[in-house]
């Protein structure tokens, strides 16, 4: 993710490639059982950005519910090395000329000297793993992901023009032969990624085995951006591969900068530095790793855009100090930001199957059919006061969009499970922590019903720790049917839903059960079952 105030959440919904996705998934899922968890094929592309560090510590948290394919760092435009060789490098329009910053071309960009932060987690996560592991048994093991460890395109912003160990990595999973969709995140720019596409290009472009290998990655790759941070979707992806799955989400949590402004009042206590101290911050190793306000910590040394760790100081002290103030300064031990969130929180194993379909939508929002790649950019007047306006405005903005969609607020359940699993790292006893409910729905998750059925939900939950649970019946608004359905009995495990008259063939219905225990914190699972509506 870039140092972007406006990093929020835009989606694109490529309507048909939702529909080949769905028949892909088709042979599983349609016959799939509530009882079966799904763990998706992913990559992490990621820059140095201290929001990049903190999502990161998030994702390995969830490891269980992933294959891990790739940790791989990404320049982008707002973080790159150089080659070391003293070559200059500009590109117009970047913050350092939005800010009128007299110091590019330069030889490199805010990335630190022997830059590791990737590793330094996965050290970290190591050193948890015992206690993970015996909380879940899927945790990956710490050397295996010492060993999807890759430095990708990181010379240059938005440069594709070699190889490198990250593009090679990532270009032999797109060309192996495993049948599953492979997740390809973005938290900084892309260009480790179009340089594996360009490579493949390279390579099949002038062949007999070029149409089936396009069509093949086609199929294959799912892209889950944080916005085009250096261009490269729209310079070279978009037009060379643009039937490649390009999912951008909107209406879900805000987990990023600035989440705090604007944020419902419900939301706002999972924000403050208490909250943080005692459910993130002071829980072992990787608590230790992320970053709050004002924690004493910089990413690079003399970043004057980093001044996140600085406590003590106003806004005005610290411009006069020389930092770019672009976000006004939050009490020391607050929540500083986790933008990447979006890009894999509906990848979790929580029954939402959210992975399945851009559309379906889950903990990290949902394509809603904005075609338009998202990119990064700052303000001219780089004033705290007014980009609080604009933070505001656009938090606003989503939680409007939210709404329209009947979108739920997820994100109390997402920071509940985040402290859940930060306790896990540093609990060594099953019985003393906390675990979501099993939920299962007897029957297949995909149902063909009629205008004016009713039909049976039969649901059941447990859960592993003996506590009480709460569960609802609800309907999620993502369905292409566009009104409520009537459920009866929605508090009880055994409901029923009426299909209304006015419901036409082709149309989708998308119920969820929800349940949630009683422990500390209280943790919930879902079970999405998707009513087709067939022709009478």
């Amino acid at each position: 993710m870039s140092s972007n105030p406006l990093h929020l959440q835009s989606n694109i919904h490529l309507y048909a490639i939702g529909l080949i996705m769905m028949c892909l998934y088709a042979n599983s899922a349609g016959a799939q059982s509530s009882y079966e968890q799904v763990r998706p094929r992913i990559v992490v592309t990621a820059d140095p950005e201290l929001d990049d560090n903190n999502s990161l510590i998030r994702f390995l948290l969830y490891s269980s519910d992933f294959k891990i394919e790739g940790l791989i760092y990404a320049s982008s435009g707002f973080h790159w090395k150089g080659d070391g060789k003293g070559t200059k490098w500009f590109v117009p329009g970047r913050e350092y000329a939005r800010f009128g910053l007299d110091t590019c071309p330069c030889t490199s960009w805010r990335w630190a000297e022997n830059e590791r932060f990737i590793d330094d987690a996965v050290e970290a996560y190591g050193k948890v793993y015992p206690n993970l592991k015996v909380h879940n048994s899927n945790y990956p093991a710490p050397d295996e992901l010492k060993s999807k460890i890759r430095y990708g395109n990181i010379e240059f912003d938005g440069d594709i023009s070699k190889d490198s160990p990250g593009s090679d990595l990532i270009k032999s999973l797109m060309l192996d032969d495993k049948p599953e969709p492979l997740f390809i995140t973005a938290w900084g720019g892309q260009s480790t990624i179009a340089r594996a596409l360009k490579s493949i290009q390279e390579q099949y472009e002038y062949t007999t085995e070029w149409e089936a290998i396009k069509k093949k990655i086609s199929r294959k790759v799912v892209l889950l951006p944080s916005g085009d941070q250096d261009d490269t979707y729209a310079k070279y992806i978009k037009p060379n591969w643009p039937d490649i799955d390009y999912r951008q989400f909107r209406g879900g949590p805000n987990y990023g900068y600035g989440a705090q402004l604007g944020a419902k009042e419900g939301d706002s206590v999972y924000l403050t530095a208490s909250w943080m101290k005692e459910n993130v911050s002071d829980r072992g190793p990787l608590g230790a790793l992320y970053r709050v306000w004002g924690d004493g910590k910089q990413m690079v040394k003399g970043d004057i855009m980093d001044y996140f760790g600085i406590s003590g100081y106003t806004n005005d002290e610290l411009k006069r100090l020389g930092y770019v103030v672009w976000m006004p300064v939050q009490p020391k031990g607050s929540w500083l930001g986790e933008g990447d969130d979006h890009t894999f929180m509906n990848m979790l194993g929580n029954g939402l199957r959210a992975y399945e379909v851009g559309s379906y939508g889950g903990w990290g929002g949902r394509e809603t059919g904005n075609m338009e790649a998202m990119n990064f950019s700052f303000p001219s007047d780089t004033s705290a006061n007014t980009m609080a306006t604009t933070l505001s405005t656009l938090n606003n903005q989503l939680n409007k969009s939210a709404k329209e969609l009947a979108y739920p607020d997820f994100f109390p359940q997402a920071q509940h499970d985040f402290a859940a699993r930060l306790k896990w790292s540093v609990t060594p006893k099953y019985a003393n922590a906390n675990h979501a409910p099993v939920v299962k729905v007897e029957g297949p998750l995909h149902v063909l019903a009629v205008a004016g059925e009713k039909i049976r939900l039969n649901g059941a939950v447990s859960d592993p720790d003996g506590n009480a649970i709460s569960f609802k019946w609800w309907q999620f608004g993502v369905g292409s049917y566009p009104d409520k359905v009537v459920i009866s009995n929605p508090a009880s495990a055994q409901a029923g839903v009426l299909i209304l008259n006015d419901a036409v063939g082709g149309q989708t219905i998308h119920l969820i059960l929800e349940a949630t225990d009683n422990g500390t914190p209280s943790l919930t699972s879902y079970q999405r079952i998707i009513i087709t509506v067939k022709n009478k």
